[in-house]
């Protein structure tokens, strides 16, 4: 029969529905008249209605008993081939009938055999119910975040080492509840909250610094649309994502809201990354309710977000989050690794104690998390990630003929081991972004107020974060004049100073240069004066009205005969050749009499 097969010619087209060998120029003609004739001969009088329907194969286009597919996979496979097929399941041309074997001969003694059809559709999915095809029960799981079936499992020691992904993302929690820190903005009986529960989500930009949260609420809408089916979620990063990829999504999101009536929830994680132009791809979308955007950002939306764009979006400022809204999340991560605390009750521990009796033991000291709290500077990723870092590493050192084996062993996590993960605190610093200003600004004030201790502070803060020394030098020489001007005259030399010294030496020596200048200005007297004069000069030429006035003849000069002729310089006196004051108009005429020192600009 192989042989039969091999030989036909190779330009021969099998029918789908019978199964017969034609050329591909009449193919087509008796396609028509064989499916017509398919339709005609089924009957649906034949079934027996007492027993259940039969299960069609998408892999072979023939009807096998449920049965038979789960108690004897072998003897389905070979039955069904007995079976005649069913006209409404079609399979797809072969063309290329070179490469197929005897399994597309159509006969009751070529059994376990299926049509050549079949080679160019999926394999079904396997239910509970089937076999699947061999080591199919060995695949991974599509996320690591399936080893917890809820946030209440625990996680062994065994199974925190092998973790694919950090625990922060593994222990992302999927409610509000376990949701700690932003009280003041999805908290009880905040309009957010209210909006959330009712599945109302408007469009909004999410501003916070790293570990805030962020990601982390958006992941909670997603979860909260999921289960009542509400919205599609749609995430995207604006690190790699292109326009091209927000106008599919769009052009899905109408698609679903147009058949499904399903509104689209868009997250764009890093939104500040598009340019002003790319954020313009959005506009028209929310507008009109194609999309409810969700962007997260770490800059100020202010000046990083388009303003059009901005009008339509609701800005939630998250903030750091605070020591004790990390305690509460270590807390749950302990708990969910079933992780030991020392010097707390012995209630805690009767829950851990349920835990596989072949691990080792995990304690960890209380100091340890509270370091942890401190360190992370109320980035929570930074935070979780330090402690998982810090579990494993004890729990390698164990010896691995012991671990999983012997139910005595015992594993403390110290708070030395919590510090040598972080060798230092994690300061919130971005020398492009707005902690940039923040801190020059409270560097500024803080001198302007004759602070030292909070001027050092500020400038420890900036170097420590990276700044670059000669950026806060040219700083200091402004505020020698701004605020210091002529009540120490000797300011400004002392701040030009710095600045060429720490141009001299660099960083990390000029350190305490630029510490010696700080406190310099902050302990010098302070005189605004120049300062605001000269900001009234600016003021009195933005607010004239009309042409500015004319110079006036006696100060212009006059070094051509012309000039002199037209009265240039004619009448100036010059001061060195008085004994004493000299009375003269410098002001053009307008502003004779006016005080810039005390004058006060009028509105314009």
């Amino acid at each position: 029969m192989a042989n039969e097969m091999t030989s036909t010619a190779p330009d021969s087209v099998q029918c789908p529905v019978c199964f017969k060998d034609f050329k591909a120029a009449t193919i087509n003609g008796h396609l028509d008249v064989c499916l017509l004739k398919s339709v005609t001969d089924s009957s649906p009088s034949t079934a027996d209605v007492s027993e259940p329907p039969l299960k069609k194969s998408r892999i072979s286009g023939e009807a096998v008993t449920p049965t038979a597919t789960v108690n004897n996979p072998v003897a389905s496979s070979s039955s069904s081939m007995a079976v005649t097929p069913s006209p409404s399941v079609l399979s797809f041309f072969q063309p290329n009938k070179s490469k197929l074997s005897a399994q597309s001969e159509w006969s009751g003694s070529s059994s376990g055999k299926q049509t050549a059809a079949s080679k160019g559709l999926k394999r079904n999915v396997p239910s509970e119910a089937e076999p699947g095809p061999a080591g199919s029960e060995s695949q991974p799981s599509d996320s690591d975040r399936q080893t917890l079936k809820s946030s209440n499992d625990l996680l062994s020691a065994r199974t925190l080492l092998n973790i694919n992904k950090p625990l922060a993302d593994i222990l992302r929690p999927n409610t509000l509840e376990e949701y700690f820190g932003q009280s003041k903005v999805v908290g009880q009986h905040t309009l957010l909250r209210s909006l959330l529960d009712s599945q109302e989500i408007p469009s909004l930009i999410l501003w916070g610094p790293p570990g805030c949260g962020k990601t982390t609420l958006a992941h909670i809408i997603a979860s909260g649309s999921k289960k009542k089916g509400t919205a599609r979620f749609v995430t995207l990063s604006a690190t790699s994502a292109s326009v091209n990829d927000v106008r599919e999504v769009i052009k899905q999101a109408r698609n679903e809201l147009r058949l499904c009536k399903r509104k689209t929830i868009m997250f764009v994680d890093e939104i500040h990354r598009f340019n002003k132009s790319q954020q313009d791809t959005f506009l028209p979308h929310v507008e009109c309710g194609t999309v409810t955007l969700i962007g997260a950002t770490t800059e100020n939306p202010s000046f990083q977000v388009n303003a059009a764009l901005l009008s339509r979006c609701r800005v939630l400022v998250l903030e750091k989050l605070s020591v004790e809204a990390m305690a509460s999340i270590l807390d749950r991560a302990v708990a969910t690794l079933g992780i030991r605390v020392l010097e707390r009750d012995a209630a805690n521990s009767k829950d851990q104690d349920q835990s596989d009796e072949h691990e080792p033991k995990i304690f960890i000291e209380q100091k340890a998390l509270d370091t942890v709290a401190y360190l992370c500077d109320g980035d929570a990723r930074t935070g979780l990630n330090s402690l998982q870092l810090a579990v494993q590493a004890q729990v390698s050192l164990a010896r691995p003929n012991q671990l999983g084996q012997d139910g005595s062993q015992e594993i403390l996590v110290k708070e030395e081991h919590i510090k040598e993960g972080l060798q230092r605190s994690h300061i919130l610093y971005d020398k492009a972004g707005e902690e940039h200003y923040n801190c020059i600004s409270a560097l500024h004030k803080s001198m302007r107020g004759s602070d030292e201790n909070a001027s050092l502070y500020w400038l420890g803060r900036m170097l420590e974060g990276g700044e670059d020394p000669l950026y806060v030098a040219r700083r200091m020489v402004r505020f020698a004049s701004e605020d210091v001007g002529m009540a120490d005259p000797s300011a400004l030399p002392q701040a030009v100073s710095t600045f060429q010294a720490c141009h001299f030496i660099g960083m990390p020596e000029c350190e305490v240069i630029l510490a010696q200048c700080a406190v310099y200005l902050a302990r010098a007297p302070k005189s605004a004066d120049i300062y605001m004069a000269y900001a009234n000069v600016k003021a009195s030429l933005r607010n004239h009205k009309g042409p500015l006035p004319s110079v006036p003849l006696h100060l212009r000069n006059a070094p051509t005969q012309l000039m002199k002729q037209l009265g240039y310089a004619k009448g100036y006196k010059y001061n060195p050749a008085f004994n004493g004051p000299v009375e003269q108009q410098y002001l053009p005429e307008e502003l004779q009499g006016i005080d810039f020192f005390t004058w006060t600009p009028s509105d314009p």
